[in-house]
């Protein structure tokens, strides 16, 4: 990515994620042009309007979000170009309409920005970014949510009592901050898939940390904390993090 790009940024909530999103924005000085928009529903959703055909490599993705739009002017957001769509959602193991083959699909079609769009899964969901006690956090590897707490509900409230500041807003709120968070989780990227960080690629890929991940869930019943949500920042311009 470069900072002549236009960005469409589709995220899964109207809350936390938007602000996450902005946040990382204005704190790194992004200065492209980008639209922030809440899809107001889980990915199993836009699985089913994609994927449950077969033939998603025959739709438009941004045909399909004007479709489910209902307010006329925020129809037009879809009517642009974008050069780049970037698909934030979360895993949500906990969901009636969760399967790993539908993950699995979608984590292998959505892997360019610049094409069909780069999904960036949430491992439980976009609160893993605030589940720190610290930062830097000295355990955050060890980190994991199960599908118990997951499907009581309470692992939110889980979040907010161990999160360093109790508060999302005073969390992360500098550069050097962001930075740490941003490299922990990569770091923690790494470790989930037992490997040294390759010198030639920042980031390993999103399909095998999938892989990981939902063994196990199947395994263990559990999955590590991992907010992949913010490795667009490494990718747009990975000095951002020197």
């Amino acid at each position: 990515m470069n900072n002549k790009r236009k960005i469409l940024v589709l995220v899964e909530g109207a809350r936390t994620d938007v602000r996450l999103v902005e946040h990382l924005i204005q704190i790194y000085e992004i200065d492209s042009q980008y639209e922030v928009v809440s899809y107001n529903t889980n990915i199993y959703t836009l699985y089913n309007a994609m994927f449950a055909e077969g033939y998603p490599e025959d739709m438009d993705i941004l045909q399909v979000l004007k479709e489910r739009e209902k307010d006329s002017q925020s129809k037009e957001i879809f009517n642009d170009r974008y050069s780049d769509i970037l698909l934030i959602f979360d895993l949500d193991p906990h969901d009636g309409q969760f399967s790993s083959d539908k993950i699995y699909k979608m984590t292998s079609y959505f892997v360019e920005s610049s094409d069909m769009g780069k999904l960036y899964l949430n491992y439980p969901m976009v609160e893993a970014f605030y589940h720190m006690k610290s930062i830097p956090d000295d355990i955050y590897n060890s980190c994991y949510a199960t599908i118990v707490e997951l499907k009581k509900g309470t692992y939110k409230q889980r979040v907010n009592q161990e999160n360093r500041n109790k508060d999302y807003r005073k969390f992360a709120t500098t550069r050097d901050e962001c930075n740490i968070v941003i490299k922990q989780n990569i770091e923690k990227s790494w470790y989930i898939l037992g490997k040294l960080n390759s010198k030639n690629d920042i980031l390993p890929d999103s399909v095998e940390i999938l892989n990981e991940q939902l063994d196990s869930l199947s395994i263990a019943g559990k999955i590590y904390v991992l907010c992949t949500c913010v490795f667009f920042i490494a990718e747009y311009n990975p000095e951002f993090l020197n």
